[in-house]
């Protein structure tokens, strides 16, 4: 298998990466792999707005994942404080996860915000109904901290809930420092 590059995304990827996010997690699409929460939330994952934020925040990156000059996957990372950096939108194009890409991707963005922001712990959140993802970052070495956030109810911007029961979950890791300098390719 072709080795992955990276490179952080700029404004003109924003639609390659909805089109990503969205085939990996909401509508039929997404049933071809196992991150789908088609069955749990209708609409958006992401849209245009909130993923232009993220792109133009200082101290937050979407890195993208390419094999071949194609996209395979995504993920945002963002600097909180000093020692802690957020991990989400995260996304593998689900013909090809359960390939490792995920696996790579996840490492390469704990890679990067140890090397570039010196973070030492990364978090994320993911919805507790989700227990084979929760599965997934657990067997990476995430910690589940019994720590809970409701679901942005009635913001369109995240889809439609098809329940009323969901939240989400915090999860941190420690990192293993990192040194030299980072090297994200373009």
């Amino acid at each position: 298998m072709d080795s992955l590059s990276f490179r952080p995304a700029d404004l003109d990827d924003a639609p390659t990466v909805i089109e990503l996010v969205t085939s990996a997690y909401r509508g039929e699409a997404s049933k071809q792999g196992w991150t789908s929460e088609a069955d749990l939330i209708d609409g958006q994952r992401i849209n245009l707005e909130v993923l232009s934020a993220d792109i133009r925040r200082p101290n937050s990156v979407v890195l993208l994942a390419e094999r071949g000059g194609g996209l395979v996957g995504c993920a945002h990372v963002a600097r909180t404080d000093t020692t802690h950096a957020y991990f989400g939108m995260f996304a593998v194009h689900p013909l090809g996860q359960a390939q490792g890409d995920g696996k790579r991707i996840l490492a390469e963005a704990e890679r990067f915000v140890a090397a570039e922001w010196m973070s030492s712990v990364m978090t994320m959140t993911v919805l507790d109904a989700r227990s084979e993802l929760l599965a997934f970052y657990e067997r990476r070495g995430y910690r589940r901290t019994a720590t809970y956030t409701p679901f942005p109810y009635g913001d369109e911007r995240f889809g439609l809930p098809r329940r009323d029961d969901l939240r989400l979950e915090v999860l941190e890791k420690v990192l293993d420092p990192v040194h030299g300098p980072a090297r994200t390719r373009r």
